[in-house]
């Protein structure tokens, strides 16, 4: 499917407005969070309202997918409050049902190829989690759990016919569906950095940084998963 390039501005102010929301949490700038993460899936979801993507029960879930996601970021604004960490996880499992959803209707089914890291990792994380930080262990084990089943599907390469694959794994080109299997892989570093970031980072800076690439990987992922472009069957 060829892409048609022309400029999305409500893109281009989601772009800003992770820019600005990055940028806040590696410098300790929370109010620039509080100003700019909530905007950014409501950006998203007003592209989808505007554009091609397919009206019906998929605009619904995108759209309650969204709904939910910015429920989620506006609480992990302040990460290292572990209430606010297990409520937003909550809201970002609704998102992940969404999703899984969406690309079930799409025809994506799980892969041996897709199943086998992510069950791993799921377990890794999952290990990692109950012996350093188990106050939390369990909901963010229960959430890791709908991030893997979306992932997964995602990353059938059955979304994107024609696209070139690579370990089962379909590689990003000019077709914007073959770029929904790259969307599921950043937001699996994400929210691993997320991990990361809990156990490993004792320093404010480390801390701060840390947090800079949940939120840029985050941020990269939705923009890939929310193309209208990749929900358009040609």
């Amino acid at each position: 499917m060829p892409e048609r390039r022309r400029v999305r501005p409500l893109r281009l102010g989601y772009a800003a407005a992770a820019a600005v929301t990055v940028f806040g949490a590696v410098t300790g700038r929370e109010r620039w969070q509080v100003v700019a993460k909530p905007l950014l899936m409501p950006l998203l979801a007003a592209d989808a309202a505007v554009s091609e993507f397919p009206s019906g029960a998929d605009r619904a879930l995108l759209f309650g997918a969204l709904g939910a996601a910015t429920v989620g970021d506006v609480l992990l604004i302040r990460p290292d409050d572990d209430r606010r960490l297990v409520a937003g996880a909550s809201f970002f499992g609704v998102m992940q049902l969404g999703y899984t959803a969406l690309w079930l209707r799409r025809g994506a089914r799980p892969t041996v190829a897709n199943v086998v890291p992510r069950l791993a990792a799921w377990l890794g994380a999952a290990a990692l989690l109950r012996a350093k930080s188990p106050a939390v262990a369990l909901p963010l084990t229960g959430y890791g759990a709908t991030l893997g089943v979306a992932a997964v599907l995602a990353s059938d390469p059955a979304l994107a016919p024609g696209a070139t694959t690579l370990a089962g794994v379909n590689l990003p080109g000019r077709d914007p569906r073959s770029r929904i299997g790259l969307g599921a892989l950043l937001f699996t570093l994400s929210d691993g950095s997320i991990v990361l970031r809990r156990i490993f980072a004792r320093t404010e800076r480390s801390r701060r940084l840390t947090e800079g690439v949940v939120l840029g990987t985050y941020a990269a992922a939705q923009y890939f998963l929310t193309d209208p472009r990749a929900h358009i069957t040609p």
